[in-house]
């Protein structure tokens, strides 16, 4: 993994992609090697890191912060479903505190991520795999052998169907992992309903149409980085589903391109970080934006996330399309029709830093 041996570079590079798969340790177990500079296969190309010179700012502006304590009064939802509806617009991105998911439970899932990860490598490589059917995933980089540069962190995914059998889940992180999912999936649904409410539609609208119906939780470990400077811990892309909610311990590395500058997300104590998929861009015809959004590497770390996605009835013959009441003669279809599972397994093909959206296909 030191470097790539002499003869053709793209052969090399397969070969060294191969290496560390089969180490099934991860970024985790390359920094416990004690590696000091980073692998060839996690260098970003030098075009890619000129170009990021002329789109990365300091500037001072931050995510819109929703308050949703007010939800339960007629004034105070009104006031959120506005927050919510301008965010959505011209963001695709919030941060919302006061959402009713106590602290402790919120400390108690980055807390166990944190405790898997760092277990005995022989004890995490019992969940390694490259298997999409599997309910319970950890590796590195999911489309390490289809993106043009690996990024740093590892993962572990929980799909939660209606229903999944906690055992299924590692000791480490179970009670943390299912009491996290049952509290976010009610959040889903309360964030369905104001966004619902922001497009003008009835509150259940959105959740009628399935797009919380099962759910995935992914959780990232960036280990602290020697050369942060040359590589991503997640390279530009946006949320493939209808809503994603973030909780992220308190270090930095989340952004998000607005105004085609990268501007930092700062982790707020207790908040969460919501952002519109492209399903929901699709559905609202537009309305919503989902935007792009990566995380920078970092000298410091561990950082940990943990990312709920509302993709959808996954394993259902169910096909998406713009909401009708949002199509007039003014405001035409701006998407054909998105049959679900063609769309989730076109994304599994391609790499997370393929440049055409899956919803480019189905632009009209």
């Amino acid at each position: 993994m030191a470097g790539a041996v002499d003869g053709d570079q793209q052969y090399d590079r397969m070969k060294m992609l191969k290496a560390f798969d089969q180490t099934e340790a991860g970024v985790k177990g390359l920094i416990d090697s004690g590696l000091t500079k980073i692998p060839k296969i996690f260098v970003r190309p030098s075009e890619e890191l000129a170009q990021d010179q002329l789109t990365y700012t300091n500037i001072q502006v931050q995510v819109p912060v929703i308050d949703l304590s007010g939800i339960l009064g007629a004034n105070g939802r009104k006031k959120i479903v506005d927050q919510v509806r301008i965010a959505s617009e011209t963001w695709g991105f919030f941060q919302v505190v006061n959402h009713g998911i106590p602290p402790t439970v919120l400390d108690g899932m980055i807390d166990g991520i944190r405790k898997f990860n760092e277990m005995d490598v022989e004890e995490k490589r019992r969940y390694y795999t490259r298997d999409n059917t599997k309910r319970v995933r950890y590796s590195s980089n999911y489309d390490l052998f289809t993106s043009k540069t690996a990024n740093w962190r590892d993962t572990i995914n929980f799909s939660f169907p209606d229903q999944i059998d906690s055992e299924e889940l590692p000791a480490s992180c179970r009670d943390s992992t299912m009491e996290y999912s049952n509290h976010v999936k009610i959040l889903g649904k309360t964030l369905l309903e104001l966004l619902s409410e922001a497009l003008e539609l009835s509150p259940d609208h959105l959740y009628n149409m399935e797009c919380s119906k099962g759910h995935r939780i992914t959780c990232h470990y960036y280990p602290a980085c020697p050369e942060p400077q040359l590589t991503l811990g997640i390279t530009k892309h946006s949320d493939l589903g209808f809503l994603t909610i973030l909780l992220q311990n308190q270090i930095s590395g989340l952004q998000v391109l607005y105004q085609n500058q990268w501007v930092n997300i700062e982790p707020i104590p207790g908040g969460l970080v919501v952002n519109i998929g492209d399903l929901l861009q699709l559905v609202s015809n537009g309305r919503f934006i989902s935007n792009k959004h990566r995380v920078i590497a970092n000298s410091i770390g561990p950082r940990i996330s943990v990312a709920c996605f509302f993709n959808g009835p996954g394993g259902k013959d169910k096909t998406y399309g713009p909401i009708k009441e949002l199509i007039s003669e003014e405001n035409p279809a701006k998407y054909r029709d998105v049959p679900l599972i063609e769309y989730l397994m076109g994304f599994l093909k391609t790499g997370l830093d393929d440049e055409n959206r899956r919803i480019d296909f189905y632009k009209l």
